[in-house]
């Protein structure tokens, strides 16, 4: 990028300000507790960044779906978890798979609208085609949000659902 702000990438343990990020954007707004912002796996996930003048403003993770896994699961870490949804595409096999699932999109408000989403989630889709051969991408989308990702190039699957505590979402797909 350029004066902008610089993206970063990691395979697991990205650092603290990423987190912080990660939290103010998704989670307190939300009023949930700090630790929320966290996922069991996010040591095997692939993470992007964007830094402006040294600080955290946009986020993104993606972690493969093992085979077997229809993508639902916890909405995260410790306790008063949701469960999220399947993705019904999966349980037709494998004919999508190595499948991959975005999570934890997130860029501060007062950076919105500058790209950086854009290239958080660019980045992680180049990372899970290159280092573990992804056909097929996978996102819970807040509803607010599905504009971005279908100008991205994604699409709409399943039906409307509501994550209790987080709102109204929408399941989509992306072909690589």
């Amino acid at each position: 990028m350029d004066d902008q702000g610089r993206v970063h990438a990691s395979s697991g343990n990205p650092p603290e300000g990423y987190f912080d990020t990660r939290y103010a954007v998704l989670r307190q707004p939300l009023g949930m507790a700090r630790g929320s912002e966290r996922l069991g796996d996010d040591n095997n996930a692939e993470h992007a960044w964007v830094e402006v003048d040294g600080r955290v403003v946009a986020v993104g993770r993606a972690h493969v779906i093992p085979v077997g896994s229809d993508g639902s699961g916890a909405d995260h870490e410790g306790q008063g978890a949701v469960r999220i949804p399947p993705f019904g595409p999966l349980e037709d096999g494998t004919a999508l798979r190595p499948a991959f699932q975005i999570r934890q999109m997130g860029t501060l408000p007062s950076h919105q609208r500058r790209g950086h989403a854009a290239t958080v989630l660019a980045v992680l889709e180049q990372r899970m085609v290159a280092l573990h051969d992804a056909k097929t991408g996978l996102l819970q989308a807040r509803e607010v949000a599905l504009d971005f990702y279908r100008a991205q190039g994604w699409t709409e699957i399943d039906e409307p659902y509501d994550i209790p505590g987080i709102g109204p979402h929408r399941s989509m797909i992306k072909i690589f």
